[in-house]
């Protein structure tokens, strides 16, 4: 199995120590099957959020999250904010887009992987990257890149840096908390046991699970409602403009976590601040502000 620490593709982030201080033995992930849609039903095409969603919380100057005390839950996105996995996803599209001739055979580039399809929903990219395919054909195609996308992780996945201590803080504080996130329910088990929160989320959503995927709030104000939880008593993490975008379209503030999309994508989308990783002064500010309220 080719190793990507090294590879050019995507600089490589520091190794996380795998003892993290929530793990425990694997345990249910409650499903939002009351929210899911029927098979016949398609995801809504890529849209638009409305523009006046994304400035409903303007960008703060000094880090702050303008959340309603009491905070009451955290919200995460798991590809890229959760774990460092958007490297695995460019290797194995990479390849195999090169294997059926997409865009006539040359590799696919890391700023066309940022713009069109981080973050994305696979009936989405379907339609984006094959749209004279037949959408089974296209689907297939998506599977197969899951499943060399699993077998790639499970040896080279890494929590993004800080993880162990926001978990705690959110542990010590009591606050709900939910993944919520457009991978397939396997690739997002796996990524959620591989880096020890198996039994830290009281709640998995799904995006193809329900009415709407991101860039659509659906999958936000599924969890939201599911937790009993008003938005502004919560925020979000995301690193891609797609959840970005849906995280404030539910209502909430986004903190944008730049682990390989560019900060000023994510403040675009409406991220009221962009932080490296999980051990970020400004998110640690944020925090202890929240604390004093």
């Amino acid at each position: 199995m080719p190793s990507l620490i090294g590879n050019r593709i995507f600089s490589s982030a520091p190794a996380t120590s795998n003892n993290h201080p929530c793990a425990r033995p694997f345990c249910r992930i409650i499903s939002t099957k009351r929210f899911s849609r029927s098979p016949t039903t398609s995801i809504a095409p890529r849209a638009r959020m409305p523009s006046e969603s994304l400035s409903q919380f303007p960008v703060q100057s000094k880090s702050t999250l303008p959340v309603v005390a009491p905070l009451e839950e955290i919200l995460f996105d798991i590809d890229g904010t959760l774990c460092d996995s958007d490297p695995i996803h460019y290797y194995a599209f990479r390849e195999m887009l090169q294997e059926v001739g997409f865009n006539g055979g040359q590799p696919l580039t890391e700023d066309f992987f940022i713009k069109n399809i981080s973050g994305m929903h696979n009936d989405e990219l379907c339609h984006i990257l094959f749209p004279d395919w037949d959408f089974d054909r296209a689907m297939k195609f998506m599977e197969d890149k899951e499943e060399m996308f699993r077998r790639l992780a499970s040896e080279q996945l890494k929590p993004v840096n800080g993880l162990d201590k926001l978990c705690k803080w959110i542990e010590d504080r009591g606050l709900k908390r939910a993944a919520v996130t457009n991978a397939p329910r396997p690739n997002a088990e796996l990524m959620i046991s591989m880096v020890g929160l198996a039994s830290f989320f009281e709640l998995l959503v799904i995006g193809s699970e329900c009415e709407r995927a991101k860039p659509f709030p659906d999958p936000y104000l599924n969890a939201l409602d599911a937790l009993r939880i008003a938005p502004e008593r919560a925020f979000a993490f995301e690193d891609s403009v797609s959840g970005t975008r849906a995280g404030v379209s539910a209502g909430m503030p986004v903190v944008g976590v730049a682990t390989r999309n560019p900060r000023k994508l994510l403040i675009e989308a409406g991220a009221t601040f962009v932080i490296n990783d999980f051990q970020d002064p400004k998110l640690w500010g944020a925090l202890e502000g929240l604390d004093r309220n």
